[in-house]
């Protein structure tokens, strides 16, 4: 009987041991959990500011871009079209869709009436661009025939700009152009 109570003692002992092993196991597995969920909310917290200050960053270059593409659109065509960049969040990405607005509505500037609503725009994204460009970089846009679609009564408020424009934004243009009445500043011909 006295080695039947010793076994039951070695037994005993085993099963504390099991027990005490278990129960730092599952210690060493609470402190994870709660380090797990520390470290997702941590994580989401990061998520969230990341996507304010993408925001931030969106809407900044967005005002910029737009207040120099609507001032040309607005200062040739002398009608109320804004220039806007809508940001939309596609599988785990930003898309930027560019988008014109006349009269509360969007449009296709393609299918607009005035000729030359996609030059104005095109030039004025890349002079933004170029006043966006950090460091900043020397202001000169070289052009080839960047009005060509233009419609030849808008010409004249284009050229006008352009001059208004290298002024202000101490920007140097050089446009190749069969357009004469495009030209302004000095006048290189080749033939």
């Amino acid at each position: 009987m006295s080695s039947d109570l010793g076994k039951f003692d070695i037994a005993v002992a085993a099963l504390r041991e099991k027990h005490a092993a278990a129960k730092d196991r599952l210690a060493t597995a609470a402190r994870a959990s709660v380090e797990a969920v520390d470290y997702l909310a941590a994580s989401r917290e990061a998520v969230f500011v990341g996507q304010e200050i993408a925001r931030d960053i969106q809407q900044r270059a967005h005002d910029q871009i737009a207040s120099v593409v609507t001032r040309c659109i607005q200062t040739v065509f002398e009608e109320d079209t804004d220039f806007r960049i809508v940001f939309e969040a596609k599988a785990n990405r930003t898309e930027a869709k560019l988008v014109f607005v006349k009269d509360g509505m969007e449009i296709n500037p393609l299918d607009e009436s005035g000729g030359g609503l996609v030059d104005v725009a095109a030039f004025a994204l890349r002079l933004a661009c170029l006043m966006l460009s950090q460091p900043p970089k020397r202001r000169t846009l070289i052009l080839d025939e960047p009005f060509r679609f233009l419609s030849k009564e808008y010409r004249p408020k284009m050229r006008d700009l352009i001059w208004t424009l290298a002024r202000e934004m101490e920007c140097q243009f050089v446009v190749v152009t069969h357009i004469t009445e495009m030209q302004i500043g000095t006048v290189i011909e080749v033939n």
